[in-house]
């Protein structure tokens, strides 16, 4: 069984999640970041880029802060 890919990304909207991608490559995942964040960034959606061979969580939208 092969791999969905590294680097995973998803949406979430008001808590529940509504969209996953998986890549292999972390900048086509980092700008795939940019597009959803067009695409779907408003009030109660978040976006998580998260190295899945890692475990670590690359980037957020909206920052965490």
């Amino acid at each position: 069984m092969t791999s969905p890919g590294r680097y995973h990304l998803l949406l979430t909207v008001d808590g529940w999640p509504a969209q996953h991608g998986w890549w292999d490559s972390e900048p086509v995942a980092r700008d795939k970041v940019k597009q959803w964040i067009g695409a779907w960034g408003r009030p109660g959606a978040r976006i998580t880029l998260t190295d899945e061979e890692t475990g670590c969580t690359l980037t957020t939208w909206p920052d965490e802060r």
